[in-house]
C-alpha cells in the first residue's frame, strides 16, 4: 500500500528532514508540503492524505487548531520543538509527538505507529474521528472557526455568549454570531468559569459583558448585556452568576 503524506511545517530546515528521512520508504508520497496552517487546512480537506506531519507552533493558526477545522481526520504525527504540547497532542489524538530535533530512529517509530493505525483502519472499514475529549480541563483562549471557505479566529474576549444549537452551538461575540460544532458541554469545560458562566441550559454568559440582572417575580432573572441583550437566568445559573460577580 502507498501511504500519502502532507507535511505542515513554517520551518524550512524541518522540512528538508521530514522529507529527507521520508526517502528510505518506498511507499510514500509527499503530496504537499505547507509552511502554514492555513494552506495546510485547504491541502487536507482538498488531497485527503493518509498522514500528515504537523507543526504545532505556527504563524496565524496552531496545529490543534488546523486539527479542529478540518473536515477530512488523518493521521496526525505531531512535530514540535515544545515538549509542554505533548499531553495535549495526545489528546488531540495524535498518533505520535515528535519533539526537535528528532533522529531517524525516533521518526521511523513514528511513522510506523501510523502505518499500523492505518492497517486497523482499514481492516475494520471506518476512519475514526480526531475529537478533543471533552473531559479535559484545558482553558481556550481563541477559537477557530470555518465559515464556508473561510476560518475566522475569534478571542475569547469577543465573544459575548455561547448559545446552545443541538449538537452545535452559536458563539455570540462583537462582530457578529459564528455556528461552532461543539457542545456546550465543552465550552464549559474549557472557557474560564470565573469569566463564563452557564446561566441557563441554553447559555453560557460572558460576566464581562453583563451590564445588570433584572428580577421579574419570583425566581425568574434576566441578564442586560451591555448591547442591551436579554438572556433568561435559570435558578442555578443565577446562584452562579451571583458567585462571579459577587452579589
Amino acid at each position: 500500500m502507498n501511504y500519502r503524506v502532507i507535511i505542515i511545517e513554517d520551518e524550512e530546515p524541518a522540512r528538508i528532514l521530514i522529507k529527507k528521512y521520508l526517502e528510505s520508504f518506498q511507499n510514500i508520497e509527499i503530496v504537499k508540503e505547507c509552511d502554514e496552517g492555513f494552506s495546510g487546512v485547504k491541502a487536507i480537506n482538498e488531497l485527503k492524505p493518509d498522514i500528515v506531519f504537523l507543526d504545532i507552533q505556527m504563524p496565524k493558526l496552531t496545529g490543534f487548531e488546523v486539527l479542529e477545522i478540518i473536515d477530512f481526520k488523518p493521521i496526525i504525527i505531531f512535530t514540535t520543538a515544545y515538549d509542554q504540547y505533548a499531553v495535549k497532542a495526545f489528546e488531540s489524538n495524535a498518533i505520535d509527538y515528535l519533539l526537535k530535533p528528532f533522529s531517524k530512529q525516533r521518526f521511523d517509530q513514528a511513522l510506523t505507529k501510523a502505518f499500523e493505525k492505518i492497517s486497523i483502519k482499514n481492516s475494520h472499514s471506518f476512519q475514526k474521528l480526531i475529537d478533543t475529549n471533552d473531559e479535559k480541563h484545558e482553558l481556550i483562549n481563541r477559537v477557530a472557526i470555518k465559515n464556508g471557505t473561510e476560518i475566522n479566529i475569534v478571542s475569547i474576549e469577543d465573544i459575548l455568549y455561547v448559545e446552545a444549537y443541538g449538537d452545535y452551538v452559536y458563539i455570540h461575540t462583537k462582530n457578529g454570531r459564528f455556528l461552532k460544532e461543539k457542545t456546550m458541554k465543552y465550552f464549559e469545560l474549557h472557557l474560564d468559569a470565573n469569566q463564563f458562566v452557564r446561566t441557563h441550559r441554553s447559555y453560557i454568559v460572558n460576566a464581562k459583558e453583563i451590564l445588570k440582572i433584572e428580577h421579574y417575580g419570583k425566581e425568574n432573572y434576566v441578564a442586560i448585556l451591555k448591547n442591551n441583550l436579554s438572556l433568561n437566568i435559570s435558578n442555578s445559573g443565577y446562584r452562579k452568576i451571583k458567585n462571579v460577580l459577587n452579589i
